[in-house]
């Protein structure tokens, strides 16, 4: 069955004159006052989202980190003809029949990109000047003096040429860094996938802002961490699943490279009990390099324009590929 273009994603005849909206684990639930009246908002949970997909015209997937979707999905009756996610990533709610289905899939692209950019850009700041081992020594009440690195002329290389990757490639360049950006095909500014190997080898930071797909699952692993320079940094900003996170402790406890920072992780949240708490020069948050205040709301603002399109019949943005499992990029 076709996949839909952005210009086919709905028509005025085709959408009910007040949709049935389904909400997917709502707490705190999105501000949706502007739809009153003009969508029968239902809410859903684990439980409860397989018996109430049927009767949803459109589907917002608040709980971004929940496979609630990818597991109901599958099962009799008709499902909803658009699913908005309230995140950058889809591989959470994807599955072959979804894939393979005519409903649009749209994605929180716009709201992330900065805020990301930024605590990449903290986190690079950061593990140059050896802040966390300046607040360890304040801690201890040591007085240590230490030089840290310039970052200005220092080599980046940012996998992944989406919009958050471009936003983090835009801020280093500020910083007076030489990034280069790999995606998976060569366009103008972007090095294609197979490049990968050669700009590793003379990066001082690694960033990875990929998407999820089976081609890019486990892709940092114990060969990549061993082309990077014993001088280099790593940081994931993307999903925990790119990682090989056994070889990424090895690559920190034998010095292969000097250090990393993870923001996601293969299992969130991360367990008290996993080796990533104790692996030398690791930084770890939990998962908030794109929250600031005020997020959840820019998120709910985002939906209702795009529901407000949706419902009239035009065209959306932020259309995902849902075989390639992101949405593609056309400059």
């Amino acid at each position: 069955m076709p996949e839909p273009s952005a210009s086919s994603v709905s028509s005025a005849s085709s959408v009910p004159s007040v949709p049935t909206l389904l909400v997917l684990n709502a707490d705190p639930p999105p501000r949706l006052g502007r739809l009153t009246g003009r969508a029968h908002v239902r809410y859903a949970d684990e439980s409860t989202l397989a018996a109430q997909l049927p009767s949803a015209d459109a589907l917002l997937v608040w709980d971004f980190t929940s496979d609630a979707v990818r597991d109901a999905w599958p099962g009799p009756g008709p499902r909803p003809r658009w699913v908005h996610t309230a995140s950058a990533g889809v591989d959470r709610l994807l599955c072959p029949e979804l894939i393979h289905s005519d409903t649009v899939v749209t994605n929180a692209r716009g709201v992330f990109e900065e805020p990301i950019a930024e605590y990449v850009a903290g986190l690079v700041l950061a593990m140059a000047k050896d802040l966390p081992g300046t607040l360890e020594l304040q801690r201890q009440r040591r007085w240590r003096h230490r030089e840290g690195l310039r970052v200005a002329g220092s080599r980046a290389v940012v996998v992944g040429a989406g919009p958050i990757g471009r936003a983090i490639a835009s801020t280093l360049r500020a910083l007076d860094v030489t990034v280069a950006v790999t995606g998976r095909t060569a366009r103008p500014g972007v090095h294609a996938a197979d490049q990968l190997d050669q700009l590793l080898t003379r990066a001082d930071w690694v960033i990875c802002a990929a998407p999820l797909t089976g081609a890019t699952r486990g892709m940092f692993d114990a060969r990549l961490f061993g082309l990077m320079q014993p001088s280099a940094r790593f940081v994931n900003v993307g999903r925990g699943q790119l990682v090989v996170e056994p070889d990424l402790i090895e690559a920190l406890t034998k010095r292969w490279i000097a250090g990393a920072a993870l923001d996601v992780f293969e299992a969130e949240p991360l367990d008290p009990e996993s080796r990533l708490w104790d692996v030398p020069s690791l930084i770890i948050s939990p998962h908030m390099s794109g929250d600031t205040i005020g997020w959840r709301d820019r998120l709910g603002e985002q939906f209702v324009d795009l529901y407000e399109l949706w419902a009239a019949g035009k065209p959306l943005p932020n259309v995902v590929d849902k075989k390639r499992g992101y949405v593609p990029m056309h400059d």
